[in-house]
């Protein structure tokens, strides 16, 4: 089914979109609420780099020329890290923020006692600039699109007149070296700014006359109605538009190609579809194109708690994400990107023994981290880190989360490529040889590490998908040796990780619950009618919950080497919502579902957590984790939905394990 297009050139009314943001609750902490919310940033991307937009139309955060590279734009974690902003002089609240449907456009209305502007942000994404040479960058299949390296602002006098102002102050280096501007040509109109020390240039072009003070580019003007204008920020070699014709000509190309792209998408015909298409497209935003990558999000350091140390880098990929992102993938229709992100996977693995939990975007193996002390960090959120220590921990789910996607990929595309039998081979004979020892945990506590049960069921998840494509693909030796091997594991983890209760624990030799095993049934540890996965189930979901939202664990039951309190996880609560509809909860599975979508706000994006109390996003943003599980959640209830009606709505949903 095709996606509801709009063009640009139709898309100047503004929607009426209904804010469905939960009020903060009566007595609930209001000094944690910063003036900019994490979860009101808009999200751009051209799939190199991504942007944070402010409802006041200032860009917070933006990296260049990759995720991962230091920001250009980082007011989000200090004042003074740059910024870049487009409004109406004096005023800071816009009348609207939305999305133009269907793309990765953000457009902010802006009402003024004497007129109306409207402004529209974009990264521009254009035809393949590469006709007669080759990428230096690229290596998977090349698209009929590619970033254009230009961060474009257009702006449009509606009705009345508006004095609007342009401020673009750049800080390189994550707020340390500080530019230069120097105008280029004979007018006033284009200026290059550079920083001592960074090898980086970026070039901002307009049809306002710009002025430089220091670091700032600035413009100031009177427009009337009718009046259009553009800003437009390169680099990386870029050449900018000429004019606002040509600006908007690429502007248009751009949505265009969103819209596109959503197209091939398959969406169910459902009120919660345009939940599914937004989560669709921010992956894509997070995906880095030149290698299929995915990155867990944008940002980095956005707290989990406003005030505490529990700051992260998340502008990496994660094994473990593979199998999520493979199956919402595949299961929305996006084959292509689900092979290039397998592909990714699969060139970091070749002919390695001991595999990383997390990559760098290009394949980096070595995230060294280290503190910005400099900054003072999201809501004096200190410190504010950059790399991950997170990379040379041993988690002993990443087999299962690797072989899981192995299988993925076998039953969906019904091929393996000639390098992935060795693979197989070599990271089941891995999951066998360390799955007794303790590990960090899917959580990478920095505490003791323990015998986690979750790392044990992902330990029987490598062994067992390698025994079924063992058996797919005739190898009926090997197959029969690793079912074994596979009911081995199970029977250890029956034994000594379920507590008296019946209910699966955190680690061997405790009763404390972890939201880690709602995965136990989306993966069919065991089957959805067992004892032991429904008094699991539910244990979470009445003990390990505040307000229905989930904890990952208690953290004065656990060592994971922090302090201070957390908020609930957002995919946890979504893997409630998908194991629910496992184990037949259909009414309870619904209604939280429902009450998670409500948090989403009008841009219908999600970080790592939710402050239970407030209703305010926290952590880094937009999580592609997160948005991998609304998928999941929503496909199961939605299928669920049909059956309760006696209607089945298509294969829209089924197990990770599954796949389509």
């Amino acid at each position: 089914m095709l996606a509801r297009t709009c063009s640009v050139e139709n898309a100047f009314p503004m929607a009426n979109r209904k804010n469905n943001k939960p009020q903060a609750r009566v007595g609930a902490p209001t000094s944690r609420i910063r003036s900019t919310p994490i979860g009101d940033y808009g999200f751009l991307s051209d799939g190199e780099v991504s942007a944070l937009v402010a409802p006041n139309g200032a860009v917070e955060w933006m990296c260049v020329p990759r995720f991962d590279s230091p920001s250009v734009f980082g007011r989000i974690l200090g004042r003074n890290a740059g910024v870049f902003r487009v409004a109406p002089v004096d005023v800071a609240v816009p009348a609207d923020v939305r999305y133009l449907p269907g793309t990765m456009i953000l457009e902010t209305s802006w009402g003024t006692p004497t007129g109306w502007i409207i402004v529209r942000d974009a990264l521009l994404i254009g035809p393949w600039h590469h006709p007669t040479d080759r990428s230096n960058t690229y290596r998977r299949t090349p698209n009929d699109y590619e970033a254009e390296h230009i961060f474009l602002r257009t702006i449009r006098c509606a009705s009345g007149e508006v004095q609007t102002m342009v401020d673009c102050e750049p800080v390189l280096n994550y707020g340390r070296a500080h530019v230069n501007w120097e105008y280029t040509g004979g007018g006033y109109y284009q200026g290059v700014c550079s920083a001592e020390g960074v090898d980086l240039k970026l070039t901002l072009t307009s049809d306002l006359r710009l002025g430089f003070e220091g670091g700032q580019a600035n413009a100031r003007t009177l427009l009337r109605e009718g009046d259009v204008r553009y800003v437009a920020l390169s680099w990386g070699g870029a050449v900018p538009p000429e004019d606002f014709a040509d600006a908007y000509k690429r502007q248009v190309w751009t949505a265009h190609h969103w819209q596109h792209w959503l197209a091939r998408g398959q969406f169910p015909d459902h009120p919660w579809r345009g939940y599914l298409q937004r989560s669709a497209l921010t992956l894509k935003g997070l995906t880095y194109a030149p290698t299929g990558a995915i990155a867990a999000a944008g940002t980095t350091s956005l707290p989990e708690t406003p005030g505490g140390n529990r700051n992260y880098d998340y502008r990496f990929t994660w094994i473990r994400d593979a199998t999520f992102a493979l199956w919402g993938l595949y299961t929305l229709g996006f084959d292509w990107e689900a092979v290039d992100f397998f592909a990714f996977i699969a060139d970091l693995v070749e002919g390695e023994d001991d595999i990383q939990i997390m990559y760098g975007i290009g394949g980096e193996k070595e995230l060294t981290e280290k503190e910005l002390d400099w900054l003072p960090g999201y809501a004096n959120s200190r410190p504010v880190r950059i790399g991950n220590a997170a990379y040379a921990q041993k988690q002993h789910d990443v087999w299962g989360a690797l072989l899981d996607s192995v299988y993925l990929h076998f039953k969906a595309a019904n091929r393996l490529d000639n390098r992935i039998w060795e693979i197989l081979d070599k990271q089941v004979n891995e999951a066998l040889k360390y799955w007794r020892e303790p590990d960090a945990g899917i959580w990478e506590v920095r505490g003791q590490l323990q015998h986690f049960t979750s790392s044990k069921i992902m330990c029987w998840v490598a062994v067992d998908r390698g025994s079924k494509i063992a058996r797919m693909t005739g190898e009926d030796g090997k197959a029969a040796e690793w079912e074994l091997a596979a009911q081995e594991i199970k029977d250890d983890i029956l034994a000594n990780g379920v507590d008296d209760r019946g209910v699966l624990t955190q680690y061997y030799g405790t009763k404390a619950l972890d939201a880690s095993l709602l995965l136990a049934p989306l993966v069919r540890f065991l089957p959805a009618d067992h004892p032991v996965t429904k008094a699991t189930v539910l244990a979470i979901a009445d003990e390990l919950t505040v307000h229905e939202l989930v904890l990952r664990y208690k953290v004065e039951e656990t060592d994971d080497g922090f302090a201070g309190e957390e908020g609930s996880f957002t995919i946890c609560s979504f893997w409630l919502v998908s194991a629910l509809c496992e184990i037949g909860e259909y009414e309870r599975a619904r209604k939280l579902c429902a009450k998670l979508l409500s948090f989403a706000g009008t841009l219908e994006l999600y970080g790592e957590e939710i402050d239970p109390h407030t209703g305010q996003q926290l952590g880094n943003f937009p999580q592609a984790f997160t948005h991998l599980a609304l998928i999941n959640a929503v496909i199961h209830v939605i299928k669920l939905e049909g059956r309760q009606h006696d209607h089945e709505p298509g294969t829209w949903a089924g197990s990770i394990e599954e796949g389509q």
